[in-house]
């Protein structure tokens, strides 16, 4: 196993039991936080994301999204040897991530009889079902967010005059505190029609552990919508990455 694969594995399950868990402390029945309201979510996933980013990005750079791997690797800033490493940790560290939250959460599952709100502590839905805005709605957000992450990284490499490591430079010094502001400014910006996955690894991974676990009245996992969260950002992300490249930054 890789340093790169663990770092992401465990980023990734951070990411998810932070931000999902606070979907969950706000939608489920008989929380402290019940419907504490979208800033709530919003500010949640903005700290889940600085969190996991401090936690492994002096290992791994702390991708922790498939969308900024991908990116990445299509910018050349990272070799393909080393992609199935960072998918594959993104991947399994949903899983884990996912299956945390039902632990933490275990009675206010049982005790909620809504299933799109114990859905969405998992996956993302829209809001109005419309494949091809849906579809816009999360390319349009992850070309924020890896535009806006690739900025971070090359401030940070201008300010400290040493080579520019795109792979990396997000993730030091009050960087990921940053990218946490970005996650949330999109949340609350964008994140509305669709929920902002952002994160093909984010949604597929929890989706799955939805329809495994043996939650009373969780509904379906809506399959037919789950493309989009994985399309879109993949999508969205490349081409804020080449947006990014062509104006020279």
């Amino acid at each position: 196993m890789s340093n790169i694969f663990l770092a992401e594995a465990v980023g990734t399950a951070i990411l998810i039991l932070l931000g999902n868990g606070v979907v969950a402390n706000v939608a489920l029945k008989a929380t402290g936080g019940h419907r504490g309201g979208w800033i709530c979510i919003a500010a949640g996933w903005g700290l889940a994301v600085a969190l996991a980013v401090y936690s492994v990005g002096r290992i791994s750079g702390a991708h922790i999204n498939p969308a900024v791997t991908v990116s990445l690797l299509a910018l050349g800033e990272i070799k393909a040897s080393v992609a199935p490493d960072y998918l594959g940790g993104q991947f399994v560290g949903a899983l884990a991530g996912a299956v945390l939250v039902w632990l933490a959460y275990k009675k206010h599952f049982d005790a909620t009889d809504d299933p799109a709100a114990i859905r969405s502590c998992f996956c993302t839905s829209p809001a109005i079902a419309s494949p091809v805005w849906n579809f816009v709605t999360e390319f349009l957000g992850t070309a924020m967010l890896v535009f806006g992450v690739l900025a971070v990284g090359a401030n940070a490499g201008e300010i400290s005059g040493e080579p520019l490591d795109l792979s990396a430079a997000f993730s030091t010094a009050v960087n990921p505190l940053l990218v946490g502001l970005l996650v949330m400014g999109i949340g609350l910006s964008l994140g509305g029609p669709t929920g902002y996955a952002i994160n093909p690894a984010r949604d597929l991974g929890p989706r799955i552990i939805h329809a495994v676990l043996p939650i009373p009245r969780k509904g379906d996992s809506d399959w037919g919508y789950a493309w989009t969260p994985i399309v879109g950002p993949l999508a969205g992300g490349v081409a804020g990455a080449f947006l990014w490249r062509s104006m020279g930054l």
